[in-house]
């Protein structure tokens, strides 16, 4: 079943080299004082693997945003990481693969039209190589009204 009016015009698909990231939001009208969650969804290429955060000597993926009067974010949620052996260093790390999602809880603080940009980072690397390190924008724009 295709998503409702409402929610295709929150959905944002940015392309990097390994990863596909989709974006979306819990509501696209907020008034102030309300919660938001912010989600984003990413797919790997078959093979691909990114680090979790505390994979020590890699760059684990990381998703930043800029302070703001506008909101306030609280902490990234993530999935559960699994542990891959790397055979050719002899060393097991937390990683994800495939598809996961991550998200985070965001309450916006001022009525108005709200643009929320964000940093998604990651390294990814297959069973050959690391690539080079990759930040993607994403983005979600809301309509604030007053309460």
């Amino acid at each position: 079943m295709p998503y409702p009016v409402l929610f295709a015009a929150l959905l944002l698909v940015v392309s990097g080299r390994q990863a596909q990231l989709t974006t979306s939001a819990s509501a696209s009208t907020l008034h102030a004082g309300d919660t938001v969650n912010l989600t984003v969804e990413i797919e790997l290429k078959p093979g691909v693997h990114v680090y979790a955060p505390g994979a020590e000597g890699y760059i684990p993926i990381s998703w930043t945003l800029p302070d703001s009067p506008a909101y306030k974010a609280g902490a990234v949620e993530l999935p559960e990481a699994h542990k891959l052996y790397l055979q050719a260093i002899d060393e097991t790390v937390p990683v994800y693969e495939g598809r996961f999602r991550i998200t985070r809880k965001v309450t916006i603080a001022t009525p108005g039209h709200i643009t929320i940009d964000g940093t998604f980072r990651y390294q990814a690397c297959d069973d050959q190589m690391c690539y080079k390190p990759e930040k993607l924008p994403i983005q979600w724009t809301f309509t604030v009204e007053r309460k």
